[in-house]
């Protein structure tokens, strides 16, 4: 197995009392009069998967799918429980993540690259396949912070795509951009998943679940209420939600 989750808990702790200033804050905490209330997201998680599954991760919204992604991708630590990771991990979580918003779309192909662990040189290499990849042209050449969220998804989804990752965690970013980039996107998702990559996916498009994934993990009240075959979980689920 490459990704082993055991009894993974996150709770997040929000403050009750009205703090209105950071004077107030600093001096609510230093008396131990700040109350917190604590949310719990995920309660008891555990799953093993296997070298070059495709697991999606289905769920209402607050299921905690987004949160978990975050988790087995180390950016989150949980409370409790541990995660176990066999390989190099590129995570989609966030569109725009990791990029500069004053840095052009160029620019931020090395900054973004360098954080995924790419050499320059080899970023350089690849310039041109990313470039042609994102569709962005003269646009390249542009400030992040005038793209649209489209452009960003194609920018993002380019440079993390350019090798072929171990494994691949993907957050809805195929649900964003035209009809003819996301048809582009899945058909180099089903390229790496065909080369090996092992995907994680979290999706509200259960068309896209059902056509990429081989098991599915649903997340319902912060725990798993079932993990197992695809069109038999989905098929559930549909009648349970979306009747």
């Amino acid at each position: 197995m490459v990704i082993k989750a055991e009894h993974i808990t996150m709770k997040f702790r929000m403050v009750n009392d009205k703090v209105i200033s950071l004077k107030e804050y600093v001096i609510a905490t230093l008396s131990g009069k700040l109350k917190y209330e604590e949310l719990l997201v995920l309660d008891d998680i555990s799953f093993d998967i296997d070298k070059g599954e495709v697991v999606g991760i289905i769920g209402k919204n607050g299921a905690g799918k987004s949160t978990l992604l975050k988790i087995i991708a180390g950016v989150l630590k949980p409370t409790s429980g541990k995660v176990t990771v066999e390989g190099n991990i590129v995570p989609m979580l966030e569109l725009g993540s990791g990029f500069d918003p004053e840095l052009s779309g160029k620019e931020n192909i090395y900054l973004n690259g360098a954080i995924l662990g790419y050499s320059k040189e080899f970023l350089e290499s690849k310039y041109d396949e990313i470039l042609e990849f994102s569709e962005l042209g003269q646009f390249i050449e542009m400030p992040i912070r005038n793209y649209s969220s489209g452009m960003l998804m194609r920018l993002a989804f380019s440079i993390a795509t350019v090798v072929q990752p171990e494994i691949l965690i993907v957050d809805e970013i195929l649900a964003v951009g035209d009809e003819g980039f996301q048809k582009k996107s899945r058909a180099r998702m089903m390229e790496l998943m065909g080369g090996g990559t092992t995907v994680l996916f979290v999706s509200h498009n259960l068309s896209q679940i059902e056509e990429m994934c081989d098991r599915v993990i649903w997340l319902e009240d912060h725990e798993i209420k079932q993990i197992g075959d695809t069109k038999k979980i989905c098929s559930l689920y549909k009648k349970i939600w979306m009747q």
